[in-house]
């Protein structure tokens, strides 16, 4: 049975690469002084983005919303009609309740359409944490592997996928609650460096303090380095707010190390941005189970 995948602008991925495949997205929003937008464009979004994280962010508090349940019904009920199943790859229910609305709504389509699968899955993810997600289930839906197959390779890359991050500060975290545990009362001094990773349940937690930005991205290098699976035969994903030199510099380590088929370098979209903020830097890859549990 024909499958379509779905899933959010968490997923970070280039518009072109979505247009290409077909995949649905659904936008989550954040609202600046009262009006709410959407960025379904990356590339058109990376015309404005030094502006919006450098100043935007820095002057004007900016909230979020996450798609709301009957927009997942509606959506998923559009391709149930049209004869599909549906694959839904989503944001990390450890940072966002965006999941389980899916999950409710996949509930309802489920018991109105009893012939047709909807099979929802949580990344433990967001950015390219959940994107590299995403382009599996592309992959291997383009070599014929069914829903069901593809759906439990998927989660078997979510279990094995090390996200781990450096932020200039901790403030937009703090703000929005995406911190968990003793993350929340970190201070940011003297050049100190907050190192944090997504754990087993998909939070943000804090993993090391460095000092010095330079000496952040060599500490993550070195964690890719300990942590990394059959690096020649994966896509690795970096993403950052700004401070695009700094990203290259920490693909750069990554070759150096264990060099990965591909490097897919992206612009944080707006509302995952909102929430980590000018001059963040994050790291993607394929790891052994220990990474979210001790790294």
């Amino acid at each position: 049975m024909p499958f379509k995948i779905v899933t959010d602008t968490s997923a970070n991925l280039p518009t072109a690469y979505l247009n290409e495949n077909s995949i649905a997205v659904l936008p989550f929003s954040y609202i600046v002084k009262g009006t709410e937008h959407q960025c379904l464009d990356t590339e058109a979004f990376e015309k404005e983005a030094d502006f919006y994280y450098s100043k935007v962010l820095n002057s004007t508090p900016v909230s979020t919303s996450q798609v709301t349940p009957q927009a997942f019904k509606d959506c998923f009920e559009q391709i149930v009609q049209n004869g599909d199943d549906v694959l839904y790859i989503g944001m990390s229910s450890g940072i966002s309740g965006a999941y389980n609305s899916s999950e409710m709504a996949a509930e309802e389509i489920r018991e109105a359409y009893p012939g047709r699968k909807v099979i929802t899955i949580d990344t433990r993810a967001a950015s390219l944490g959940e994107g590299l997600a995403v382009m599996l289930a592309v992959e291997k839906k383009n070599e014929g592997f069914g829903l069901e197959e593809t759906a439990e390779l998927v989660r078997e890359k979510c279990r094995n996928m090390a996200q781990i991050f450096v932020v200039d500060g901790l403030m937009h975290l703090r703000r929005t609650g995406r911190l968990t545990g003793a993350a929340a009362v970190i201070g940011v001094v003297l050049n100190i460096k907050p190192i944090l990773k997504g754990n087993v349940l998909g939070q943000i937690v804090n993993t090391a303090k460095v000092k010095g930005r330079k000496q952040a991205l060599i500490h993550m290098s070195r964690k890719y380095q300990e942590y990394v699976v059959n690096a020649k035969d994966q896509t690795v994903g970096i993403a950052y707010t700004t401070g695009r030199e700094d990203a290259l510099y920490l693909a750069s380590l990554l070759n150096e190390i264990d060099k990965p088929k591909r490097i897919l370098l992206v612009r944080y979209e707006p509302v995952t941005g909102a929430h980590v903020g000018e001059g963040t830097i994050a790291l993607f890859f394929d790891s052994t189970p220990e990474f979210r549990e001790k790294a």
